[in-house]
């Protein structure tokens, strides 16, 4: 059985008169990747700060492995390790330099340093670089040196800020499978806006938007939350597009080739059998009938759409 290593409880933050946050729960743990999904201003910023410790909530508590984070923030702050979207690194020192001293900074006992900086750099990749300075790193393997840094007290929650951002596709395959391996024997939050990126390395999602949980269960659940709206249908002998934006529920229809056809409904999935007795009666002649699966984007705005305003949350 797994352990809880993150629990938030009624999570709310109030800036002046506005509720950037509210009744936020939700739990992580150990050994699972969570993706945090949000737009510009939706209280992800927010609820991210709250859980490394930058910000005290107006309401609600997090804990951290069972330490509550606002009552005992010394003691909670060491089981967590934390990249922001721009990682504070010191261009001018060593790969070495500086995992020594964010050791120092993270209260790695003195006996404990240099096998706890080998250790993290063995597992970012990042060994062969101990004595270069990282300016002259590449900017992959700077996204390295900022992941060992977090994890180099062995925390039980490491939280990842955007940490693909601005890298080239190979860059960000390489850090895809680091997170996965950090994994292993840590909880994860994975932060971003980019719904591919988390579809990749995430196995859970919370989605806020409007300062409200909108979303809250599996990658595979979020894949599958909203129905498919779409058919891709091949016939022999299609009929004109008017044909099909004349039936029930059709919103949209075009040929994608002289014989395939996308259907765009709203309603239900009954729209098939509709298809498939039209077909029949005037000669169609259907071949192939298939739900195009709603893509991640599609789903994340619909999901948006329906979180709360912010004016309907502030007191």
């Amino acid at each position: 059985m797994k352990n809880t290593i993150v629990k938030v409880e009624g999570l709310s933050h109030q800036y002046s008169k506005d509720w950037a946050i509210q009744d936020i729960n939700f739990e992580i743990k150990e050994n699972r990747i969570l993706g945090l999904l949000g737009s510009n201003g939706a209280g992800k910023s927010t609820t991210m700060n709250i859980l490394c410790g930058v910000l005290n909530q107006t309401k609600g508590n997090i804990y951290i492995d069972g330490i509550n984070l606002k009552e005992n923030p010394v003691e909670a702050k060491k089981l967590i390790g934390f990249l922001p979207q721009t990682p504070p690194l010191h261009l001018d020192l060593t790969v070495d330099e500086y995992l020594i001293h964010c050791a120092q900074l993270r209260l790695v006992k003195k006996e404990d340093l240099r096998n706890a900086v080998e250790k993290a750099k063995e597992k970012c990749g990042i060994s062969h670089f101990s004595h270069r300075l990282i300016k002259n790193l590449s900017g992959g393997y700077r996204q390295r040196v900022g992941i060992a840094q977090a994890i180099i007290h062995e925390p039980k929650l490491v939280v990842l800020d955007e940490p693909t951002n601005g890298l080239d596709p190979n860059q960000i395959l390489e850090v895809r499978n680091l997170i996965k391996k950090i994994a292993k024997d840590k909880a994860v939050i994975f932060s971003s806006h980019i719904l591919s990126e988390v579809q990749a390395t995430c196995e859970d999602i919370r989605m806020i938007e409007n300062g409200h949980m909108v979303f809250a269960d599996t990658l595979d659940a979020f894949n599958n939350y909203i129905q498919a709206n779409t058919l891709i249908v091949s016939l022999e002998n299609a009929p004109a597009i008017e044909t099909f934006k004349e039936i029930h529920n059709v919103t949209a229809a075009e040929f994608l080739t002289p014989k395939k056809v996308k259907i765009t409904f709203d309603g239900g999935q009954e729209i098939a059998e509709t298809i498939v007795s039209l077909s029949v009666q005037n000669g169609w002649k259907l071949r192939e009938i298939q739900f195009e699966k709603t893509s991640l984007d599609e789903i994340f705005a619909q999901l948006s759409k329906k979180a709360p305003s912010k004016n309907a949350a502030a007191l």
